[in-house]
Formats: structure tokens, sequence, C-alpha cells
């Protein structure tokens, strides 16, 4: 067998891979969420998010509601020196995030149910 065939052998069956697997995982949501920063923030949207006291109304103050929160959830970043993630029995995680030129952080107390956010500040 000539190397010519061999590369088209191998080029037949990786084409008859890709084609299986985009009939599989059409129209699933599926994700790669590998890194530690994925993987937590997809663990919080994934639960339902409670807010503390006050933290309601210092969103309104601001001008934000939770469309910025699910946001900052979605695109933002895990501030793991300053976060405590092994804390029993909810770990807490500091997120920070742009949302319309502000800069919201966010620190959510991360339970097995629930994603309580406890604190909420920004800078414009």
């Amino acid at each position: 067998m000539t190397l010519l065939q061999r590369i088209g052998y191998y080029l037949g069956g990786f084409s008859i891979g890709l084609v299986i697997l985009a009939f599989f995982f059409n129209g699933k949501k599926t994700s790669c969420s590998y890194g530690p920063d994925s993987r937590v923030l997809k663990n919080i949207r994934m639960k339902k998010i409670e807010y503390a006291n006050d933290i309601q109304a210092q969103l309104l103050s601001n001008n934000l509601d939770s469309v910025a929160v699910n946001y900052v959830l979605k695109k933002g970043n895990i501030n793991f020196s300053e976060s405590n993630a092994r804390e029993k029995p909810c770990g807490i995680y500091l997120i920070e995030g742009d949302y319309n030129d502000k800069e919201i952080a966010l620190t959510i107390q991360n339970c097995d149910s629930i994603a309580t956010i406890t604190n909420f500040r920004t800078t414009d």
C-alpha cells in the first residue's frame, strides 16, 4: 500500500468520524468546560441563584438587574486568590466581570443546591 493510499484511507475514516459526531451532537447543548473557572461558573449557573438581603436594592441603585448578574456569571473570571473554595459547608467565590463598561464583583456562596450572592460591588 502506497503512502498516498494510506493518506486517502485516513482522511476517509476521519471524514466519516466527523459526520457521525456532527450527527450525534447536532442540537445538543454540549460544552467543553475543562478549566477551573469554567467548571465553577457552570456549576453556579446550574443552581438556583438567590440574593442576600440588600443585594437586590444595591443592584437597582446601580441600574443593574439579573441580566447583568447572569452575564457576569457567564463571561466573568473567578479570583481564586480572594476566594475560599474549601469553606465548609459552602465554598465562597469572588467573581469579577464587565457589564456595560462597569466592573462588577460578586461574592457568591456556592452550596449544594443554591448559590447565594452575598456581596456586590461595582466601579464605573
